[in-house]
């Protein structure tokens, strides 16, 4: 426990009548050089006396806010559902419970369906709240653009000419189609077998725009509680209204556009739920000069007919295995930065790797690095080449990718 400091003693003036005048006048003078020193020494004091009375009074401010606060009962969060002249019905986040409330005339003219509003404990509208996107959806987006560009996408040049035509030109040279009088195509769904670019192909139009990339996997749209999903998909579109011109990327879409079924199970009514919630979106979109939407999917023939339809996806692109030819010009392109010898034949290995994907290409390569690493050699030669294929395909188990080279 902390003791203040003690008060400095007041100075005694110390007279003798037998001393002289000159003693009298040091004296005196000794007596006020105490004095001054022990009122500076006062002054000090009443300097920190007064600093600590006003941090004092600041934490007993702090602490009765804190002590108000913790004595209010907490507001929940809920949303307008409509108007009517009895009052508002307010649906409550979380569990879904529609009101009937009566709300002030000071809020009621403000307060429109959609709007976000605080309620208390007997739902009573107590404030309007700001919206706000899902924070899993500001996740999402990519405020950078990626460094993948169209040289890096090897083999795939109509490919990339058809989503040039249908997300590149609109975003940024709309009135190329407002000449010709046509609408651009709605959205772009890119199908084909695992590993053949189809990703890359989305990345490379974003880099090449400036718009926002918004991507998101269509397994993240699955969620356990009801309307969760739908939630999230219309704070992503929104995100992409208020970020425009912005692409829409949808992996994987197949986990929510699956073919709907008779199946009664909370999960499976989710899921479709939330397709719904996708297809109002696409449909509601009045200009889509500066949206555009890509999905993609290996599984095309789960897609249910719905999200097929002209409209929503005008172009199906097919994006499929490499042809020899372009699997040359992907190993080209993933050893450009690598120190290959001069001996290594890219078309060798494009004719003995027949059922490789492009991304098959990259991890050979990748491998073969990592031999002539592992012999602590500067340069990949075609035996490390040889060497990652065999080793990846003993991986695999593929009898096709297995074959040795000639």
């Amino acid at each position: 426990m902390s003791h203040s400091p003690s008060i400095p003693d007041r100075p005694d003036l110390d007279l003798d009548s037998s001393m002289s005048e000159a003693e009298r006048l040091d004296a005196l003078r000794r007596h006020l050089a105490r004095i001054v020193e022990v009122n500076g020494e006062l002054e000090e004091r009443l300097a920190e006396t007064r600093a600590r009375q006003d941090d004092l009074r600041e934490e007993v401010e702090h602490l009765t806010r804190e002590n108000e606060t913790l004595k209010t009962s907490s507001e929940y969060v809920a949303t307008v559902q409509e108007r009517s002249a009895d009052g508002v019905i307010v649906k409550q986040h979380g569990n879904n419970q529609e009101v009937l409330t009566e709300v002030g005339e000071d809020l009621a003219e403000e307060l429109e369906p959609g709007d976000r509003v605080a309620v208390n404990d007997s739902f009573s509208v107590q404030k309007t709240l700001d919206d706000e996107t899902d924070v899993r959806a500001q996740a999402m987006q990519i405020d950078r653009s990626p460094s993948v560009t169209y040289e890096d996408v090897g083999g795939l040049e109509e490919q990339i000419q058809d989503v040039r035509e249908a997300v590149e030109i609109p975003l940024e040279t709309p009135e190329r189609f407002a000449t010709v009088g046509i609408e651009p195509p709605a959205g772009v769904l890119l199908h084909g077998p695992p590993g053949t670019g189809k990703t890359m192909l989305a990345k490379a139009v974003a880099n090449r725009t400036d718009a926002t990339f918004i991507k998101m996997a269509g397994s993240e749209l699955v969620h356990k509680f009801i309307g969760e999903g739908a939630r999230l998909v219309r704070d992503l579109f929104q995100l992409a209204e208020d970020h425009e011109p912005s692409i829409i990327f949808i992996d994987e879409i197949d986990a929510i556009a699956s073919k709907r079924t008779d199946s009664k199970t909370s999960g499976d009514a989710e899921v479709q739920r939330t397709m719904m919630q996708l297809l109002s979106n696409m449909d509601g979109f009045e200009e889509r000069g500066d949206i555009r939407i890509i999905a993609a999917t290996n599984r095309f023939d789960m897609l249910d007919e719905a999200i097929l339809r002209p409209g929503r996806f005008d172009r199906l692109i097919e994006v499929p295995k490499p042809t020899e030819e372009a699997r040359e010009a992907i190993f080209a392109i993933h050893t450009r930065g690598m120190n290959v010898e001069d001996g290594v034949d890219f078309a060798k290995l494009a004719r003995e790797t027949p059922d490789a994907s492009g991304a098959d290409v990259k991890a050979i390569c990748t491998e073969a690095g990592m031999f002539a690493i592992r012999d602590e050699r500067d340069e990949v030669t075609m035996a490390d080449f040889l060497s990652a294929k065999e080793k990846l395909s003993h991986a695999t188990g593929d009898d096709e990718v297995s074959k040795t080279f000639a």
